[in-house]
Parts: C-alpha cells; sequence; structure tokens
C-alpha cells in the first residue's frame, strides 16, 4: 500500500503518541513468521496490554525522533520490523521470548522502557523478573508475614504472664 507524504507523517505522528504515552517499545524482527504465528503472538501479546504491529522503518525511525527518544540504533529500522507498544514490560518480554522458544523466526532486537535501552540479552532477563502483579503479590506476602511475626513477639510476654497468674491461681487453689 502506497502511502503519501502527508498520510506518512499523520502516520508517524500517531505513533509517536501512542509511544510517548506508552513509554515501552519492543523492536522485533519476523521474517518468516507465517500470518497464523503472528494473530496468535498479538492475542498473547494483548493480554500483557500490549499492541503488536508491523511498521515502515522510515515511519517508525521518525516517530522515535518525534517522541523524543535518543540512542536508537540504526540497526533497529533494517529489514522486516515489528514493534510491540506498551504494556508491563516484565510481561511483554516473558511474553515474547516465550514464543519466541517455539518460533524461533521471531527475532527480538532491542527494547526501549522509561529512558532505558535493552538489548536481546537483556529483554530475556527482564522475561525472568516476573510481572508487576507478581512482584507486588511476593511484597505483600513478606510484609503481612513480618507484621504477623511482630504481632507474635509482642503478644508474647502477654500470654507469658497470663499462664504465671494462672498457675498461681491453680497452686493456690490446691
Amino acid at each position: 500500500m502506497n502511502l503519501t507524504k502527508e498520510q506518512k507523517k499523520q502516520k508517524s505522528l500517531e505513533l509517536s503518541s501512542e509511544i510517548s504515552n506508552a513509554g515501552t517499545i519492543f523492536f522485533t524482527a519476523y521474517q518468516g513468521l507465517k500470518f497464523g504465528d503472528m494473530a496468535g503472538l498479538r492475542a498473547k501479546l494483548g493480554e500483557t496490554g500490549a499492541k503488536f504491529r508491523v511498521e515502515r522503518n522510515a515511519i517508525l525511525d521518525h516517530a522515535i525522533r518525534q517522541a523524543k527518544i535518543e540512542g536508537a540504533d540504526e540497526k533497529l529500522f533494517q529489514g522486516p520490523t515489528a514493534v510491540a507498544i506498551g504494556g508491563d514490560v516484565a510481561a511483554v518480554a516473558k511474553a515474547l521470548v516465550d514464543f519466541q522458544k517455539g518460533q524461533a523466526a521471531l527475532k527480538l532486537r532491542a527494547c526501549y522502557s522509561d529512558g532505558v535501552w535493552y538489548d536481546e540479552a537483556q529483554v530475556k532477563q527482564l522475561a525472568t523478573i516476573g510481572t508487576k502483579e507478581e512482584n507486588l503479590s511476593k511484597l505483600a506476602g513478606a510484609l503481612y508475614s513480618a507484621v504477623a511475626q511482630s504481632a507474635q513477639v509482642l503478644q508474647a510476654p502477654i500470654r507469658d504472664f497470663a499462664y504465671v497468674i494462672k498457675a498461681l491461681e491453680e497452686k493456690q487453689s490446691n
């Protein structure tokens, strides 16, 4: 589909706005993936809150510049490129890495999130840290455990004092 220069500018502006709002973008190479595989990946990424789509390199490059993202490697814009925009960084990374295990045609190139660039190896590490919800639930469990232990420690002297009084009562009643 041939786009006019004005349409390309408009598409680039919309993509730039989407990237700025999301704060996270994953760059992938998808050459060799079948349409059905791409649809499955889109559905999987949709569960994480990310949108996955193929973009023209020139439009993507221009959108990155408009979003004021610096440090992008020019190699990101060579060959067929698909991007995952938005979602929880760890959840999206995990979904992409899991999909890549079954479909070697998907290549992770890089990720940009909250001002930091990650290469393929770092994206794979991101996939292992767990999602925001998982980490928050672990933190909540740890905090609850600490509070419960503190309550037991604080109740121990009172409980022990009650045992002493009960023992004295039993001794005096005998």
